[in-house]
């Protein structure tokens, strides 16, 4: 939370900030078209200009709408208290609440608008900012939602407790949102915070997609990996920052001309954070000329994105097929003939990878020039391991396609832990379809904004090519280049002397193997995405019928007639529970053992020859032999049409005792009673999700 420090714009932070004792604020109620805060502390200044309420909220309205965004959209904001996020609340409720016919819920409050405020309980006084704030929000006509961290591994290290709670903030937005039924969240992001990033990612050597910034609207999508919901579109979270074209003296502005107090936080004064450091060098150099040529050159950079995505967009249609069992196939054919620029390339293998992997880290240096060399071979004769892939020549293309399978033996993040979230499907599905129609709506805009190469600039992709290509082009003038340098070399110094507390963090939060890792249990019915790529589920029939059992038998090659309640001892013993782990070797030996079983005395000492730590239980009968032994051989047929590489990607269901019950992809399973299902649905989609730079 911000500090509880009340400042007009006009005051300075350094005079002020520990000066003004807190005092009590004189409100009224009206109706939440105008309702208003008023502070007895400013009512000694000189009378402020007034400010055109007007061009703001129709700047933010045609934003709103370029969003694909309409007023009786659900929608929530993230709300710190500072004047970023309290001139967007000001904006939203009037956007939502201009049409007159606006419905009000049961308190009173502007219906489909929700503040989510973050309490990071990282101060003593964090709790009752949080309230001040609440009681701002709620002012205006929107309901609020306080939501408390938590920290079970403790607070977050100081030098990196920026980056920690603003993961922490974005996980509690999602999870808010989604049990209010909302899909679209509204960050405040402004054209200062893009200056602030720009010169952050020149530091870090970034390429002119980093250099692009924020986008406009995004997707962000949920890390839970259990559920009860059905398996649906997954549109995840839609991110809007519609304030990115007005500056921080427009929020002042906002707030002012709509009576609204706002909070400033002193810890963005400390010099300890890059983004502090930044936008103190920023506010030395604020002429209005160093400011409209630092935003030329974003917006140029943001119009070079937007070509080079909709250039991958199109490759990925034309030469990338994608298997439901995990893997994807890419005709370098197609892309050799394409002959498009390096960075398009790049970018498009990297989304590939992504994809395919589920990590979204980024692709930089030596894998991103060992990927383009291998895309740009042909035809393709080796293997390699990248960004948590395989990739290998695809069987029977004679190098002319590649094959991109999952490397399960990749190191993920520590923190990619299973959690749990049960919420009704029906809202699950009222939103992904909310979602779908506005990301639609959106894109149909900025696809009218796409131009061709000719016109787009920054295409050598690098971050010295673009300042380079800004000054021939005229956008920045020697002046300013030169300042944009300075600061380049001041944060790079910091940087490096902070490089050595970044890898001492990373060490403590070290990494784990997909491969040597299971899932928390699975109950029957509940949804597991395994890997964030396939939604998996299973249960068991209580009864299989003597009808049933035939159809099942006559397709399955058992003997007809066989009629019988659910034999779970064969399966589960005294548990109702299983774990997903991947397809491994013994997986594919037992399966050839099983297959050549012939009685229920071979089929046991099939069940548990692979794992002599295995306590035999005392029931040694089976009921399934036939079955799984004919499960078995059918299995074995449809895994050898898999290629090598990829069979190790696909989710097994095992026991508690690590004993095989089921490979739903290929279709294994012990008796007709085990009800299993295998979907491939990465969390994210091909492409990374909708974003657009416009």
């Amino acid at each position: 939370m911000a500090r509880g420090v009340i400042l007009p714009s006009q005051t300075s932070t350094q005079t002020l900030l520990f000066a003004i004792p807190k005092i009590p604020l004189t409100t009224w109620k009206l109706p939440f078209m105008s309702r208003q805060v008023s502070c007895k502390c400013l009512s000694t200044q000189a009378p402020v200009v007034a400010v055109d309420m007007a061009k703001y909220k129709e700047a933010f309205s045609r934003r709103m709408a370029m969003a694909g965004l309409k007023p009786h959209h659900r929608v929530a904001i993230g709300v710190s208290g500072g004047p970023d996020s309290m001139a967007l609340c000001v904006l939203t409720a009037h956007w939502k609440a201009r049409d007159f016919d606006a419905k009000c819920d049961s308190g009173g409050f502007i219906d489909g608008l929700l503040a989510i405020i973050v309490d990071h309980g990282l101060r003593a006084e964090s709790k009752e900012e949080a309230n001040t704030v609440s009681n701002r929000v709620s002012k205006l006509g929107i309901r609020s939602h306080i939501a408390c961290c938590d920290w079970p591994d403790g607070h977050p290290k100081q030098g990196h407790l920026q980056e920690a709670a603003r993961d922490m903030r974005y996980e509690i937005f999602q999870k808010i949102c989604i049990q209010n039924r909302i899909g679209v969240l509204l960050i405040a992001h402004h054209a200062d915070d893009q200056a602030e990033l720009f010169v952050l990612r020149l530091s870090r050597n970034s390429s002119v997609l980093g250099l692009a910034g924020m986008p406009f609207t995004s997707q962000i999508f949920s890390t839970h990996t259990h559920s009860y919901a059905e398996v649906s579109g997954n549109y995840g979270i839609l991110v809007v920052r519609p304030l990115l074209d007005l500056s921080k003296e427009d929020m002042y502005e906002i707030c002012e001309g709509s009576n609204q107090v706002w909070v400033e936080d002193p810890t963005n004064q400390s010099p300890l954070y890059a983004r502090n450091r930044i936008r103190m060098s920023l506010r030395d150099l604020s002429s209005s000329a160093f400011k409209l040529e630092l935003q030329a050159v974003i917006s140029a950079c943001r119009k070079t994105r937007i070509y080079i995505d909709y250039i991958c967009s199109n490759l990925i249609s034309k030469a990338v097929t994608v298997m439901d069992l995990g893997y994807a196939v890419i005709d370098l054919e197609i892309l050799n003939e394409s002959k498009i620029e390096d960075i398009c390339l790049s970018k498009f293998i990297a989304l590939v990878l992504k994809f395919i992997s589920q990590r979204h880290r980024p692709i930089r240096g030596s894998t991103s020039k060992l990927l383009l060399d291998y895309m740009h071979t042909l035809p393709c004769k080796t293997s390699l391991t990248a960004a948590g892939c395989y990739l290998s020549p695809a069987p029977g293309s004679r190098g002319m396609k590649a094959l991109v399978c999952s490397s399960v033996d990749c190191p993920l993040p520590s923190k990619m832990e299973s959690s749990h979230l049960h919420f009704q499907a029906e809202q699950e599905n009222c939103t992904s379809d909310e979602i779908g129609k506005i990301i639609a709506g959106g894109k149909s805009y900025a696809d009218s904004l796409i131009t061709d190469a000719s016109d787009v600039h920054f295409l050598e992709g690098t971050s010295e090519s673009v300042l380079t290509g800004a000054r021939n082009l005229g956008m920045l003038s020697e002046s300013t280049l030169s300042n944009i340098l300075l600061l380049q070399k001041e944060e790079i110094q910091n940087f490096k002397s902070k490089s050595k507390v970044a890898a001492d963090y990373k060490s403590e939060h070290g990494v784990k193997s997909v491969s040597t890792s299971r899932s928390e249990p699975l109950h029957p019915g509940q949804i597991c995405c395994f890997m964030n790529r396939f939604f998996v589920t299973w249960k068991l029939s209580e009864e299989v019928t003597e009808n049933a059992t035939s159809e099942e038998a006559n397709s399955d090659g058992v003997s007809k007639g066989q009629s019988r309640g659910c034999c779970r001892s064969c399966v589960f013993g005294h548990d109702m529970m299983v774990e997903v782990r991947n397809l491994t070797e013994p997986d594919w030996l037992y399966l050839a053992n099983l297959s050549r079983s012939r009685t229920s005395e071979n089929f046991q000492e099939c069940r548990h020859s692979l794992d002599s730590k295995v306590e035999q239980t005392e029931e040694k009968t089976n009921e399934c032999p036939d079955y799984a032994r004919l499960s078995a051989q059918r299995a074995l047929v449809s895994l050898k049409s898999i290629p090598l590489a990829a069979r190790r990607g696909l989710p097994v269901l095992v026991n508690s005792q690590g004993l095989l019950l089921s490979i739903p992809s290929i279709g294994f399973k012990h008796c007709p009673c085990l009800m299993v299902s295998a979907t491939f649905k990465p969390k994210v989609p091909l492409g990374g999700g909708h974003s657009s730079f416009i």
